[in-house]
């Protein structure tokens, strides 16, 4: 059989525990009893009757008031719960909204939040699926892509290394304008398979958006009557690139005359800048008005001043 609700309970500590409904009512019998010895005393004339009829108001009046403080107390308990309850479902939605607010920036930005999603999926799945390594490069590559996309709410970044796909990449979003000023340490380059594909990007963007493309080679003393060089530079034309050259004279052949930039649509450039040992180790992206005007008036002033390969 179960346990009767007002069957004592043992305490915590050992002792005994007296049941809520119990101790009420006890308590509720020991006021009225007091209150009928009160009245007794306090008009001993009175009809027994009416001092039962007094000590039992009292009695329920004192029992209502435990059942109301009891309330009290639950509804209180209650209280703090749902509080504590929210607290614990605020943080979630709090992450949800703001997640939302910045798909919505992006959006408003004219950024793809399919990519977005795309990449949040995609690097959720390496996390729980892929082996530690995968994860390490996943990981590095979201740094890096990150680093990059920071740097550029400065309009400026910079990598170590010569990036061909970011090359290839701007190609691609190029829609009016690419000029391309080649040192001579970037001659190597058009052996290369990226040179290939910087090519058909190049050929797309003029076939397929009518992109206009104009390249300078900046070239050594030597290299005016190579025939390989030759060869490059029709090579080029023949696919629809305006070529021209300049010849490096001693006072030319500077620093900034042996770095690759490369101006798209007259709004930013990248920049390849060649060590000490004229291999190209670092590569920069400039989107800042004032820098990008300067470029563009420099690479139109070396191109009126510049040679066209002779016909074949």
């Amino acid at each position: 059989m179960g346990e009767e609700p007002s069957t004592p309970k043992s305490g915590p500590t050992g002792g005994m525990r007296i049941a809520p409904l119990v101790l009420r009512t006890l308590i509720t019998i020991v006021v009225s009893l007091l209150a009928y010895g009160i009245a007794r005393l306090i008009h001993p004339s009175q009809d027994a009757l009416e001092r039962l009829e007094v000590s039992i108001g009292v009695g329920s009046l004192t029992l209502i008031i435990q059942y109301m403080v009891g309330f009290e107390r639950r509804l209180a308990s209650m209280e703090a719960s749902e509080r504590t309850r929210t607290r614990g479902l605020h943080d979630p939605f709090h992450q949800f909204s703001e997640a939302a607010g910045l798909l919505s920036e992006l959006d408003q930005a004219g950024m793809s939040i399919s990519d977005v999603k795309r990449l949040i999926n995609s690097a959720s799945l390496v996390g729980q699926q892929g082996p530690e390594i995968v994860k390490a490069f996943a990981r590095a590559e979201i740094q890096s892509l990150a680093l990059v996309i920071t740097d550029l709410t400065g309009m400026a970044a910079c990598w170590q290394g010569r990036d061909n796909e970011r090359l290839i990449r701007l190609t691609e979003c190029a829609q009016r304008t690419i000029d391309a000023m080649s040192s001579p340490i970037d001659r190597a380059f058009w052996d290369t398979d990226p040179a290939g594909h910087y090519l058909d990007a190049q050929v797309e963007a003029m076939r397929g958006r009518g992109v206009s493309i104009r390249r300078l080679f900046m070239i050594n003393i030597a290299e005016e009557s190579d025939p390989r060089f030759m060869e490059l530079c029709h090579g080029q034309r023949d696919l629809g690139i305006m070529v021209r050259f300049m010849l490096l004279s001693p006072q030319r052949h500077t620093r900034a005359a042996a770095r690759d930039i490369v101006i798209f649509d007259d709004t930013l450039y990248l920049d390849f800048e060649p060590d000490l040992q004229q291999g190209n180790f670092q590569t920069r992206l400039d989107a800042d008005a004032r820098r990008v005007d300067e470029q563009v008036r420099r690479f139109n002033g070396l191109w009126q001043a510049a040679t066209e390969p002779g016909q074949r």
